[in-house]
């Protein structure tokens, strides 16, 4: 019952959903709009129930390997001296960067058919499918389609409405790029801060390559969210006075990435997951930012979710949508509620940045980031889905 299910994006919602979906005895089919998998992106961390659920598909061990071993965050100055340190490590998280994982999860669901290149135009539901008009392919029926298609997914503005609807922005834009690793200290995040403004460099331990990573404090800009061009010359003008000499040489490299990343920090907040036919996962359903830093273990665990309560619902969708919701809320709920780390990470003004610096250099603000971390990770008990008959 409903085993014909359409995901739109091969990103880590949309490739763990066809994972998980293909092990339950569905037949899932996964479309994406680039001509290949995405290959960059920055770290991700996967705690609590994500670590359950990445050792239930057998990657756990793999992913551990991949690590990113980054040991924490370092504050310097214009003149690049470290003027204050957080500890970030936690044992019982794993760091791995995004482009790893997606290539992981893409092995795991090696199986699946994935249509790179295309993209749904039309959704046409009925009581007993759904139609789906795609934009170089042709028609084809399903019973089922799942958006897994990111913040600004398409699939959301098809079945729900326009994203207007459920975005939030949060007073920031962000974008981060490959970048010279001689920039940075080795197992570090390297942060540099004028008021309102953040330029950092990320360096992994187990990796050659480096991000650059760019944040300033903005309400809603009009651009074109395609129009890479016009990113690069909004985040150039942000940082043109940029003091910080080795952040110089990054805005540098980075504006000359072709993947350069520009977005507005963001939260995607809606009542229902779920029209008809039709459901979303990951950040199309429940985007909690960059900086709640829950992408991925929201994606993993949601995606699991959804796909077992379709199996143990016979593929009844009603059934399983509105159990997947009410499984997963309380845990989405929590990761939106992102704390400080935006106001840490961009201090308003120059005082903040003091101030910030000098709680940092103090044992207490190491210890509020270690409580903080077991927090997060707390994890409530995640049901083992059986395979439906």
């Amino acid at each position: 019952m409903n085993e014909r299910i359409l995901i739109t994006g091969a990103g880590i919602a949309g490739l763990a959903l066809a994972h998980w979906l293909a092990r339950h005895g569905a037949r899932p089919t996964v479309v994406e709009r680039a001509p290949g998998l995405r290959a960059g992106g920055n770290g991700v961390d996967l705690r609590g129930d994500a670590i359950t659920v990445a050792d239930r598909m057998g990657l756990l061990e793999r992913i551990r390997d991949l690590a990113t071993d980054v040991n924490g965050i370092k504050f310097v100055d214009a003149a690049d001296r470290a003027v204050a340190r957080i500890a970030t490590r936690d044992a019982a998280s794993v760091e791995i960067m995004r482009g790893d994982l997606v290539a992981l999860l893409r092995e795991s669901a090696d199986q699946v058919e994935i249509r790179f290149g295309d993209s749904v135009r039309t959704l046409e539901q009925d009581d007993h499918g759904v139609t789906v008009g795609f934009a170089h392919a042709a028609d084809r029926r399903f019973d089922l389609v799942v958006g897994a298609d990111g913040v600004h997914s398409d699939l959301r503005r098809l079945a729900f409405g326009p994203e207007e609807r459920y975005l939030r922005h949060l007073g920031h834009y962000f974008a981060f790029a490959d970048a010279d690793a001689r920039l940075g200290e080795d197992r570090w995040v390297t942060m540099f801060n004028t008021p309102g403004r953040m330029a950092g460099l990320y360096r992994s331990g187990n990796h050659a390559e480096a991000k650059a990573y760019f944040i300033f404090r903005s309400g809603p800009l009009g651009y074109d969210r395609r129009d890479v061009a016009a990113h690069k010359r909004l985040v150039a003008e942000a940082f043109a006075d940029q003091p910080w000499r080795p952040g110089r040489g990054l805005l540098t490299a980075a504006l000359a990435d072709p993947d350069f990343y520009f977005d507005a920090l963001g939260q995607v907040r809606m009542d229902s997951w779920s029209n008809g036919r039709t459901a979303l996962v990951g950040d199309a359903a429940w985007c909690a930012s960059p900086a709640s830093g829950a992408g991925a273990e929201l994606a993993l665990v949601g995606a699991y979710r959804l796909a077992g309560e379709l199996a143990a619902a016979g593929g009844d969708h009603r059934t399983a949508f509105a159990r997947y919701e009410a499984a997963h809320r309380s845990l989405v709920t929590r990761r939106q509620q992102i704390g400080p780390n935006v106001r840490l990470m961009v201090p308003r003004t120059e005082g903040g940045r003091v101030l910030r610096n000098a709680l940092a250099r103090l044992p207490l603000l190491n210890a509020a980031a270690a409580v903080e971390r077991r927090l997060a990770r707390t994890a409530e008990p995640l049901t083992d889905y059986r395979r439906a008959a």
